[in-house]
């Protein structure tokens, strides 16, 4: 599997978002919540689907799965003149991020974020950054399709 490098330039979001770890995943509750509601978002950029997980300074230095972190179900927008009451903005600022495929159900994403941990970041000449994690689901997002694709878009530093 390949990365990508890119030089993201600074996404406008909103959405919902709930604090979890990896030992008490709530990805399922977040979505079911957000899903119906997106529609109230005005000033939509696209189609696109966001999912992101903000993790506090230093979340990898000591990984434990039960640490808890921000996981947000969004979409992105020109601006933030109409936010829906029952949900919040997040910026996700400027910054290189490695960029990768995962092509298959989203059941199967954890092979590839631990191929992307475990294998290509310890290789590379990069570490993780302190900014924003997410995948985004285009068009050709398909849940549980073994064709199913979705970008997955990790912050990283030299």
């Amino acid at each position: 599997m390949e990365a990508r490098i890119e030089i993201l330039t600074q996404k406008k979001l909103i959405g919902k978002h709930v604090t979890m770890s990896f030992a008490e995943n709530k990805t399922f509750q977040l979505w079911s919540s957000f899903m119906p509601n997106r529609k109230e978002i005005k000033n939509s950029m696209n189609t696109n689907l966001y999912s992101l997980e903000v993790f506090p300074v230093g979340y990898f230095d000591y990984f434990d799965a039960k640490n808890t972190f921000e996981k947000w179900a969004a979409i992105e927008v020109s601006d933030f003149n109409e936010i829906p009451s029952d949900m919040d903005i997040l910026v996700i600022p400027d910054g290189l991020y490695a960029v990768f495929v995962h092509v298959g159900p989203a059941i199967e994403g954890d092979k590839t974020y631990r191929y992307i941990f475990t294998e290509w970041l310890p290789s590379s000449e990069y570490r993780v950054d302190d900014r924003p994690h997410f995948a985004v689901m285009t068009e050709k997002y398909k849940k549980d399709d073994p064709d199913s694709q979705e970008e997955i878009w990790i912050p990283v530093k030299k």
